[in-house]
């Protein structure tokens, strides 16, 4: 099958989005499809052959976060030829909603497309403006994906359709690969992953937990950012894949303390496949994760924001190691259900509905 996957968010900067959609065309490519890639790209930024660079990007405020789009003049020129020369069975599109290529696709294309719905908002005043222009578009396409209840029930009720659901992958025996034994009589190691100077991603809300704990842990925090100092925290700035799977390898907990804006929570799972015993704020994205309602629970949640119950939970994790150890088995089994072998084979029956043996087609010429 050969299979065009557009990106809308830029790969000059790692991100949930990005990564997945390398993830699955990789994955794509093990099992013999014929895959090409185009989002925005910098010639400065390794990335994968199969990867068309759609040039330089804009960052954009968008639910919390910096999005960075590809909104110059050219993207329908480049989108179009990309199309053209692909002769593609399916066109993936990631965030149709979102102005960059996967919009600029969305709307010149037609045949069998499919859509993957990422982000999750409760309101979107730039959504508002543009949803009379955008839902004409959005009914060619023929299968929808949502990775988390959060993006399938905020598609479903701001723009419609019933998108299927389907979580993002993870590589589980990386991580798998990359867990050393716990040593009972070391110190309690806690990581976190985000970027620094992003403040929903919680860091804040961790390091002032951590003078509230009645021993010493060490600490490590990845992420891009300003260069922060903080006793008895070791700061790697942006790691490789290679050195999150080391750090969360050899961690005891894995701390989430984000403050919203989250749909899903890919890190958490990757945590889990490493052993580490997970705590995360009780976001709805992070609950669904750690199956928090279930009988065995793969995740402790604490009240978003909260300080001192963020400090409870760790503490009561470094005192009873046997706790960490229940977590730590309950999240291996949890991550299994996110494994790419499993999400993979879900994404091409959706991929196998929607195609009917003819090409993706340029539609319209102008713009």
């Amino acid at each position: 099958m050969k299979i065009g996957i557009v990106c809308p968010y830029s790969f000059d900067e790692p991100g949930g989005v990005q990564a997945h959609i390398l993830d699955l065309a990789h994955i794509l490519i093990r099992r013999g499809h014929d895959v090409r890639v185009i989002g925005p790209c910098s010639a400065a930024t390794s990335v994968p052959d199969y990867v068309v660079r759609g040039g330089s990007s804009i960052p954009i405020p968008y639910n919390g976060s910096v999005a960075r789009l590809g909104l110059k003049p050219g993207v329908f020129k480049q989108v179009r030829e990309f199309i053209r020369q692909g002769d593609f069975d399916i066109l993936h599109l990631h965030e149709p909603n979102s102005p960059s290529f996967s919009m600029a696709a969305l709307k010149v294309a037609t045949g069998p497309i499919v859509a993957t719905y990422h982000a999750s908002a409760e309101s979107s005043r730039a959504l508002d403006l543009v949803v009379p222009i955008l839902r004409p578009y959005l009914e060619k396409i023929r299968g929808g994906i949502a990775v988390s209840e959060m993006a399938r029930r905020w598609q479903v009720e701001q723009l419609g359709g019933d998108p299927v659901l389907i979580p993002n992958g993870v590589d589980t025996a990386v991580y798998r690969s990359a867990k050393k034994a716990s040593n009972p009589d070391a110190q309690v190691e806690i990581a976190f992953l985000g970027r620094l100077d992003e403040s929903r991603k919680g860091l804040d809300i961790l390091l002032s937990a951590l003078p509230h704990l009645d021993r010493e842990v060490s600490v490590t925090v990845m992420g891009g950012g300003k260069p922060r100092t903080f006793p008895g925290v070791d700061f790697l700035g942006r790691v490789s894949d290679a050195q999150k799977a080391e750090v969360l390898g050899r961690a005891d907990i894995y701390v989430a303390p984000n403050l919203g804006g989250e749909s899903f929570g890919i890190v958490l799972v990757e945590a889990m496949a490493a052993g580490c015993a997970v705590v995360a704020s009780d976001l709805p994205a992070f609950a669904a994760v750690c199956n928090a309602a279930g009988e065995h629970p793969a995740g402790r949640l604490f009240p978003t924001g909260s300080v001192t119950e963020l400090a409870r939970v760790l503490q009561d994790l470094i005192d009873h190691p046997e706790q960490r150890e229940q977590l730590v088995a309950a999240g291996e089994q949890r991550a299994q259900l996110y494994d790419w072998s499993t999400v993979t084979d879900r994404i091409l029956r959706v991929y196998e509905t929607v195609a009917d043996g003819t090409k993706v087609r340029v539609e319209r010429e102008e713009d």
